[in-house]
């Protein structure tokens, strides 16, 4: 019989969607997959990379010869999936197209894909994706094209974790649910739309993950908004964790600056080097900024938690900015980048602000002049304190700060940039665009070119003494950051020597 899982069987329905890298697993689809119930056997999962070409991609789906095909829509793949549906749609027109995910669930009226889908799934398509295929499967059609679902009470679901394959495991990282929803109304975030948080029931999820543990899983994501909302739920989990395989497991957790009591941050304090890292939003250091959009926060509380987790934990810490909220200039900016910096992250993620589709930043459009790109990813242009070029440049200081900083290539090099200057923000603001010029665009440049153009800017343009630069050269040690790789037991070990020897892997 087929489980939904063996890819050599002709199903009658056949969830498929495009990630972002080879790495990535879709939990939206194994969701719908593990609550199709009855019609379970008769279903498969196929994912794929958006790199790989359209007509690739239509042609193992065409393979297959489904009768449903439900495809998942984000923004990083609604151009690719755009163009898969219509190719499918040339070459099969008897395939009936299902689609759903964010892309699909707000504004659908000014979506392409949108228009040319037989069915549009809005909202958590847990249970509904598999009703509206019973009914088609059963002849029946329904009337209502674009059809919302409401939230799922989360009791009813069943666990998607049997949905991993042993490749899955051993190759992917794999990604965990403990709750739906969020408490925070963040207006640049779609979850200012939703209810407040719902939790999994705890026991049966860390049944779950025994499961996924004794199957050989290492490397875990949560997708949970706030995964520090409930403390006494987030203490089970960690604790769940840290008792049964803490020295060759690796979790990522989203987390919220301001609720890190100390005993929370004791518990994170026992968990060894390379085994956890935490992704906390600060977004803005702007009170006023962070007050307009719906994101309350003590800046500096959050700050002096940061520098507490840094100086008393293993933990890798990743922080966010969002650059070009409604309100904040571009000093307002780089003072809030100078202050988090001095605060020890291991990286800063330095985004530029997007209109996602439904999300209610874009009622400050018009007070403050903000103008986006209308395709995906749909960033922000230029607004009334930030124009085009601001924007532009702003753009290749993050790729520059990724390639250099947050690489962890270069720890003893970047910091040189701003060495004895007042403003690190503006001090690499003048590297990356003396970088720019140099090499004529912010992309694809080696790294022996890189490493080249860092030192002669620090040589010639900083006049910095050649010799300092040079030993700062030969002491930096390359060392990839955790989050990129899949769980592997030796790259686990190898984290942890390098920071248990005072080797910074991340910085």
């Amino acid at each position: 019989m087929f489980e939904g899982n063996d890819n050599s069987v002709m199903p009658d329905i056949l969830l498929a969607t495009v990630n972002a890298r080879y790495i990535h697993s879709s939990l939206g689809l194994r969701c719908l997959l593990a609550n199709l119930g009855d019609l379970r056997p008769r279903a498969a999962l196929k994912e794929f990379r958006v790199k790989q070409p359209a007509e690739e991609i239509a042609e193992q789906i065409l393979k297959k010869a489904p009768k449903i095909l439900g495809l998942g829509v984000y923004i990083w793949n609604v151009q690719r999936t755009a163009e898969i549906v219509d190719i499918i749609r040339q070459k099969s027109p008897k395939i009936t197209i299902v689609l759903g995910g964010p892309e699909a669930s707000f504004e659908a009226e000014h979506q392409t894909v949108v228009k040319r889908a037989d069915f549009v799934i809005q909202g958590e398509g847990d249970l509904a994706f598999a009703q509206l295929c019973r009914d088609l499967l059963a002849g029946k059609r329904p009337s209502a094209r674009i059809i919302q679902a409401e939230p799922c009470a989360l009791d009813e679901l069943k666990f998607p974790y049997d949905t991993y394959k042993p490749e899955d495991i051993a190759h992917r990282v794999i990604y965990v649910e403990a709750s739906r929803g969020c408490a925070y109304r963040c207006e640049f975030c779609l979850s200012a739309l939703e209810t407040a948080p719902r939790y999994f029931q705890t026991v049966a999820f860390l049944e779950e993950m025994q499961r996924l543990l004794d199957r050989g899983a290492r490397h875990f994501k949560f997708v949970d908004r706030t995964f520090n909302h409930d403390l006494e739920r987030a203490e089970k989990i960690l604790r769940f964790f840290l008792n049964r395989s803490p020295h060759d497991t690796f979790l990522h957790l989203e987390a919220v600056p301001h609720r890190f009591p100390e005993s929370f941050c004791r518990l994170l304090g026992e968990f060894p080097p390379g085994s956890l890292q935490l992704e906390i939003g600060f977004q803005t250091l702007n009170p006023e900024v962070s007050e307009r959009i719906g994101r309350r926060y003590s800046v500096e509380k959050a700050l002096k938690t940061l520098s507490h987790l840094r100086r008393d934990t293993h933990a890798y810490l990743h922080t966010d900015l969002i650059a070009g909220l409604p309100g904040e200039d571009l000093d307002s900016f780089a003072r809030g980048f100078d202050r988090l910096l001095a605060a020890g992250p291991h990286e800063i993620q330095v985004g530029i602000l997007k209109r996602l589709r439904g999300a209610p930043i874009r009622r400050h459009s018009r007070e403050w002049g903000m103008v986006y790109r209308e395709e995906a990813p749909y960033d922000l242009i230029q607004n009334r304190l930030m124009d085009a070029a601001t924007m532009q440049q702003l753009n290749r200081f993050a790729r520059f700060w990724d390639r250099t900083f947050n690489s962890g290539r270069f720890p003893n090099l970047v910091p040189l940039i701003w060495r004895d200057e007042a403003s690190p923000f503006f001090a690499f603001w003048s590297w990356s665009a003396w970088a720019s010029d140099h090499f004529g665009r912010d992309h694809s440049i080696p790294l022996d070119e890189l490493t080249r153009a860092l030192t002669q800017y620090l040589k010639e343009v900083r006049g910095l003494p050649p010799e300092a630069v040079e030993t700062a050269q030969r002491n930096d040690r390359p060392i990839r950051r955790p989050q990129r790789h899949p769980s592997s037991v030796p790259y686990l070990k190898r984290q942890r020597r390098h920071l248990e020897s005072g080797i910074e892997s991340d910085r």
